[in-house]
């Protein structure tokens, strides 16, 4: 005996949670099932006679509408997959299984939301770059302008900053930051300084949105209406503690930050701040390798450098530079007297003595002990360089009063002038020095 099917079959159709819709040779909607509510925010009567091609996402329809072509054509499709915007303006993906139903003249389509899962997999796309770019960066500010982009594909990212907080001065600085309306977070009262500021001191992430119950004391304006931006602070935590803090900002009425993002922001921020420490260490290492400990002046190998790509310029414009070769006469008595904690201080005092004496683009450089060289770039004359010695002699005969000591110092001074003393950087560093061994002569005799 025959068993009859009593229940309307639109009935069952409504309970499934995918889609199911069918179109008909104009593109219109002609049936919905009640899921489709759910996925695209619009009630059945709202979509029935309206164009299936105006919910696809702009980007999607044209290869939409040759898909749809196709199975006009007789062609089924099987897991179709494109995007609609629902109706708050949210994207959603869609995977499609269609057919055309010649007797009917219509699509028949059955749609489910895979917008999760697309989320969930271009996230993870996303943090497998950024953790590709840490390792990778050779530069701060690229690797900074890479993860803004790639976060930017899952989050709301327009406006983005990174701040770094230098704990021996206790202050802000942002080598990276993205905001037309707030375009110099440093300045005091700035939102965005004042959140990382804020985020640094907590350590922990601050989550700002419209609405939120409770906001952390001096925020509470900052969102106080349905069209405010929202704002997401992550620190940058890293095994010597907090070293700054990353900033991203909606835009106003936008879409809203989550606990999920602010747990993925958190990974980011990991992978950056290892980036950071490693960045920080490379220069720390560069910085030791490349300048005297004591003075902080450039040392024997930077100088080489410098004096080098001086002497390329020099030769292609046809142009004029000098090398001086300066020591401390009678430093080791100061050593030998005072102790070398003193002689300390005066090498310091002499170096920034010297750095006065010239422009900055010229170099001053300590090569040893007692020695000191000063690399002037582009003269105009000879008479360019006396200049300068006339004026570094001047000031470090000055007296200068170190841990409670009176010290006098004589320089000797020894110049090298290219192309009049030599071409190559052996030539004028060997003119230099024995300009130098003549002048310290000389002074001996006087004093004889």
């Amino acid at each position: 005996m025959a068993i009859r099917n009593s229940a309307p079959l639109a009935s069952y159709i409504d309970l499934l949670l995918d889609a199911v819709c069918a179109v008909d040779k104009q593109g219109r909607f002609v049936f919905v099932s009640a899921a489709c509510e759910r996925i695209f925010g619009y009630s059945p009567d709202e979509l029935v006679g309206q164009p299936m091609i105006e919910l696809v996402h702009p980007a999607d329809r044209q290869r939409t509408l040759d898909a749809a072509g196709e199975i006009m054509g007789g062609e089924p499709k099987f897991n179709f997959e494109n995007r609609y915007l629902r109706k708050d303006g949210r994207v959603v993906h869609i995977l499609w299984s269609a057919r055309w139903s010649e007797v009917d003249q219509l699509r028949i389509a059955v749609a489910r939301d895979i917008t999760e899962r697309k989320q969930a997999e271009s996230r993870q796309v996303a943090l497998f770059a950024i953790s590709e770019a840490a390792h990778a960066a050779e530069d701060l500010l690229a690797l900074f302008k890479r993860i803004h982009m790639i976060i930017g594909e899952w989050l709301p990212a327009l406006n983005f900053s990174v701040a770094l907080y230098d704990e021996h001065c206790a202050q802000l600085n942002f080598p990276y930051h993205v905001d037309d309306h707030e375009p110099q977070p440093e300045h005091p009262g700035s939102i965005t300084g004042r959140l990382c500021a804020e985020v640094i001191r907590r350590g922990q992430p601050i989550l700002l949105t419209p609405d939120q119950e409770q906001l952390p004391v001096g925020f509470e304006m900052i969102v106080t209406g349905h069209e405010s931006p929202c704002w997401l602070g992550v620190p940058l935590n890293s095994q010597n503690g907090t070293i700054g803090a990353l900033i991203v900002k909606s835009m106003p009425g936008g879409e809203r930050y989550t606990e999920q993002d602010k747990e993925l922001l958190q990974y980011v921020c990991a992978q950056v701040a290892t980036a950071i420490e490693r960045q920080q260490l490379h220069a720390r290492l560069q910085h030791m390798a490349q300048y005297d400990q004591l003075t902080q002046l450039p040392n024997r190998e930077l100088l080489r450098d410098r004096l080098n790509a001086s002497l390329e310029v020099a030769r292609e414009n046809g142009g004029r530079m000098a090398l001086l070769y300066v020591d401390l006469d009678r430093f080791k008595q100061v050593n030998d007297t005072h102790g070398h904690a003193v002689g300390d201080l005066l090498l310091q005092a002499v170096a920034n003595r010297l750095k006065g004496c010239v422009r900055e683009t010229d170099t001053v450089a300590r090569i040893g002990g007692d020695e000191f060289v000063v690399l002037l770039h582009s003269i105009h004359a000879a008479d360019d360089t006396d200049i300068v010695v006339g004026k570094i002699r001047q000031v470090l005969v000055q007296p200068l009063r170190l841990d409670g000591h009176s010290l006098n110092i004589q320089p000797s001074i020894g110049v090298a002038r290219y192309p009049d003393h030599g071409t190559e950087e052996k030539q004028l560093f060997r003119h230099a020095d024995e300009a130098m061994y003549s002048a310290k002569r000389e002074q001996h005799l006087r004093r004889v």
